[in-house]
């Protein structure tokens, strides 16, 4: 049982936006994330103009992504054991010189994908050192509103910046957009390296980071307060995710199939609209107990695709499912609270790699289930997974005390 201390003061996004340190930051963040989408879909192109292969394009989509559950396993250790200004800035250098040779269009398809795969493995170490920095720049409340900032820059690009990016490739090809990209990383590390203050080191331990990696992770899983809020974070969003995987064939299904797109910008949309409105409207108490309701907004309007409803009110119900999304605000104290300081880094960046593994498996699982079910029943299923993940963890969500 862990006891918490009082909610803190009710912050405002003025207020996080007043520290100087967070909006270098967050700037750097917002060109991580613009260029990694850009790199995405250019890979993409690129790979299916080459072979013709779906699969292989689907691939080339999600190898930024994959490498996490490796890095998470491999090399967190050194989140904490490196300043997180130097692990930022390396990776920032590593992705522009990664860019730069996609870019050149020397390799072939199949090269192209092992490049991106192995570079990604160190991505989860500087997206743990970013996330464990940002408690040190802001204190009380306005962490909580920082998490939401970076959530909702992260939903804002789903928004916008595939279309940006498909513009962009548009207008210069796929190897001319991967240039963009290269630019987006040096800026990154220029802005970081010149503007961000350096922060020590948490830890000092020496060895096999490897083997650290792994005794740490198990130490952090063997706590039960810390083991409860990691799969309050990971089950009831990585199941609901599992309704994305079949929503273009749930287009099709209904005879729209040009509303796929509509239905992945509602999911979206509702994660902007819940993170600012939990974040800015809702006092730091409040929000707390709010978890366990918001939870159950991620699968409950789910359960409405069993009547295979249409394209809008279709979007209405994910865009409810992607509100709830906004419960994991109520946590974010909580779990600051009950990780041990000196493994913050690894601490955000397991809960960061079980988030992006949980969620690739279940939105694949539901791919497969889409093969052999309607896809109706399937996000449907999805829905009602999520439920029961939110009744199991009930305790957990419920109770800010816990």
């Amino acid at each position: 049982m862990t006891t918490l201390q009082a909610a803190p003061a009710r912050a405002t996004y003025r207020e996080v936006f007043a520290v100087r340190q967070f909006r270098v930051l967050f700037a750097g963040y917002t060109l991580f994330l613009g260029g990694e989408t850009v790199k995405m879909l250019a890979l993409s192109v690129t790979v299916y103009a080459g072979t013709g292969s779906s699969l292989l394009a689907a691939l080339a989509y999600v190898a930024g992504f994959l490498p996490y559950a490796l890095g998470g396993t491999l090399l967190l250790a050194y989140a904490d054991r490196w300043p997180p200004r130097a692990v930022m800035v390396g990776y920032d250098l590593v992705r522009a010189a990664v860019a730069a040779v996609l870019a050149a269009g020397l390799l072939s398809p199949n090269a192209m994908l092992v490049l991106v795969f192995v570079t990604g493995i160190p991505s989860a170490v500087a997206s743990a050192a970013r996330s464990a920095l940002l408690p040190e720049l802001l204190d009380g409340d306005r962490y909580v509103l920082g998490r939401a900032v970076f959530s909702t820059a992260a939903g804002g690009t789903q928004v916008l910046g595939f279309a940006v990016g498909g513009m962009l490739i548009a207008a210069l090809g796929p190897y001319g957009a991967l240039w963009i990209t290269v630019a987006s990383c040096l800026l990154s590390a220029a802005l970081l390296r010149l503007r961000l203050v350096e922060q020590p080191r948490r830890s000092t331990a020496a060895g096999y980071a490897v083997r650290e990696t792994w005794h740490v992770n198990r130490e952090l899983l063997r706590r039960p307060a810390i083991r409860s809020l990691l799969l309050a974070q990971w089950l009831p969003p990585a199941l609901m995710v599992g309704a994305e995987g079949v929503l273009v064939p749930y287009a099709v299904q209904i005879g729209m199939p040009d509303s796929a797109g509509l239905l992945f910008t509602a999911v979206a949309l509702g994660m902007l609209t819940g993170d600012l409105a939990i974040g800015r409207l809702v006092s730091p108490e409040r929000r707390e107990r709010l978890v366990g309701p918001l939870a159950l907004l991620l699968g409950a309007p789910l359960l409405g695709f069993v009547f295979s409803p249409g394209p809008v009110t279709a979007a209405l119900l994910l865009a409810v499912s992607g509100f709830g999304v906004a419960y994991q605000l109520g946590l974010a104290r909580r779990f600051l609270e009950a990780v041990p300081e000196a493994n913050r880094g690894q601490a955000f960046g397991l809960a960061l790699t079980g988030t992006m593994t949980l969620q690739g498996l279940f939105a694949a699982g539901g791919g497969a289930l889409g093969e052999v079910s309607a896809p109706g029943l399937v996000v449907g299923a999805a829905g009602a997974a999520s439920l029961l993940a939110v009744s199991g963890l009930w305790r957990v969500l419920a109770s800010p005390s816990a």
